[in-house]
């Protein structure tokens, strides 16, 4: 049994797709590139912590490094992209956000990934989270998320934790300026972001419905 196959038996409450399946093809696209490199810097230089999870929008092993500006090249027009990293331990959706650039996500480790369309919230900001498919993310794996692909933190497939590496124009999700205009879900800079109903606290901007969760694997 595969470890996807595991993995949607672990979870019957949902159906899990892979990002090598025709249905993620709305949401992104795989990008056939060697990424061994950018896992290998990761594994060696970044520890994970104990609990939660941590995102650096840039991390010098991965943005100062040749392979950062072949990809700069070959993937992103030449525009300058930051190679930052989320890590940690998650096993639920929590919110979504989005920004006004595509994203570059390497799974590191196999990771589930819940996405959603922008398109499909309502004129106040809220999503029904019916809406939100999960997906797996074979480790070693390149991504291209669009972006009205709605996403957030990655899920641990196993209790050992995640790594993905997490490719965005320059300056996004910095934080924001307060003298400059801005909306009530704008962030960062280049992120605005909803979360679920039962954290969000409001009757709009939020997630309604099921807040995903994960099951993980036993290894």
């Amino acid at each position: 049994m595969s470890r996807l196959e595991k993995l949607q038996a672990a979870n019957p409450q949902m159906k899990i797709y892979s990002v090598l399946d025709d249905e993620f093809k709305a949401y992104g696209r795989v990008v056939d590139i060697c990424t061994e490199e950018f896992c290998r810097l990761v594994l060696e230089n970044v520890e994970l912590p104990a609990e939660g999870t941590k995102y650096v929008t840039d991390i010098d092993c991965l943005d100062k490094s040749e392979k950062a500006q072949e990809y700069n090249e070959l993937l992103c027009g030449q525009m300058d992209e930051q190679w930052g990293l989320c890590w940690g331990h998650n096993d639920s959706m929590n919110g979504l956000e989005w920004h006004t650039c595509n994203e570059f996500n390497i799974g590191v480790t196999d990771i589930v990934l819940f996405l959603a369309k922008r398109g499909e919230m309502d004129e106040k900001n809220r999503l029904d989270a019916n809406k939100v498919k999960a997906f797996y993310v074979p480790k070693g794996v390149m991504i291209e998320a669009y972006s009205d692909s709605m996403h957030l933190a990655p899920c641990e497939v196993d209790k050992n934790g995640f790594y993905c590496v997490v490719g965005l124009q320059r300056g996004t999700n910095f934080k924001p300026d307060p003298e400059k205009k801005m909306d009530a879900i704008l962030r960062g800079t280049n992120k605005w972001l909803i979360m679920h109903e039962s954290i969000a606290g409001t009757e709009r901007d939020c997630i309604i419905g099921t807040n995903w969760k994960l099951n993980p694997i036993e290894e």
